[in-house]
């Protein structure tokens, strides 16, 4: 430890010696390497028959697919509103558990009056930021999508932005955005060859390489001094309590 780390730890006597850690280099830089196949969920906000956030977020899929990603699509068809039923409900079990199943995400909503629909934002308040010592969406890259019926907008995207933040989730800077959805897919529910079609290929493409760079690290990235001197304050009080 240089002489200025040393001085630095005397100009900070509120924070615990015993739970401060320097940054480690080799978990930071050297981890364990994972060879199985990029884990991506992909969640969609519409039940409408021709939905075009859920042809959008196929199309992601089958890009992703050829990244030589693992895809899941969640059918949000039965999802109750939140609260509205015990957490044990099945639709919510399996929600629950493609997220802790995911290593990244991708979420694709309308636009409706301004903002994501209620569907969109339903599975979101389903995922709880813990359930035990268990985080169902702490440290997973995150993909954002919308559809529009009319001229490009960001609404959607914006407000999708700030709840993965929210939920502890690397979001990806790129993003995309397809206005006026109903000129962009065939009758067969394909995406049209367009710049718009393109970006969706960027976004997963960087969606990949993120999830790639971090899926190794994230338990170390997202791990909080905070936390580790909570956890040895309940552990110092369970062990030292007296016996009844």
């Amino acid at each position: 430890m240089s002489e200025e780390t040393q001085r630095a730890g005397h100009d900070t006597p509120s924070i615990d010696d015993a739970q401060f850690r320097l940054v480690d280099d080799l978990r930071l830089h050297q981890p364990e390497r994972m060879t199985h196949p990029p884990r991506i969920l992909i969640l969609y906000g519409s039940l409408r028959k021709v939905s075009y956030s859920r042809l959008l977020a196929e199309e992601a899929g089958r890009i992703l697919k050829r990244y030589g990603c693992e895809v899941r699509v969640f059918d949000p068809s039965g999802l109750p509103l939140a609260d509205a039923v015990e957490p044990a409900h099945p639709k919510v079990q399996e929600l629950r558990e493609l997220s802790l199943w995911s290593e990244g995400q991708v979420w694709s909503s309308p636009e409706r009056h301004g903002a994501m629909t209620g569907l969109m934002k339903t599975q979101i308040d389903w995922l709880p930021l813990s359930m035990g010592a268990v985080r169902p969406t702490q440290g997973r890259t995150l993909a954002l999508m919308q559809v529009s019926g009319g001229s490009q907008s960001f609404n959607s995207l914006n407000q999708m932005r700030v709840l993965g933040r929210w939920m502890r989730m690397f979001t990806i800077p790129n993003q995309s955005s397809v206005p006026k959805a109903f000129t962009e897919f065939d009758a067969d529910g394909r995406m049209k060859p367009s710049a718009y079609y393109e970006r969706v290929v960027d976004v997963m493409e960087e969606l990949v390489k993120f999830t790639l760079l971090l899926r190794e690290r994230s338990d170390y990235l997202v791990e909080r001094y905070s936390e580790r001197v909570e956890t040895a304050a309940e552990l110092s009080k369970r062990v030292n309590q007296t016996s009844i």
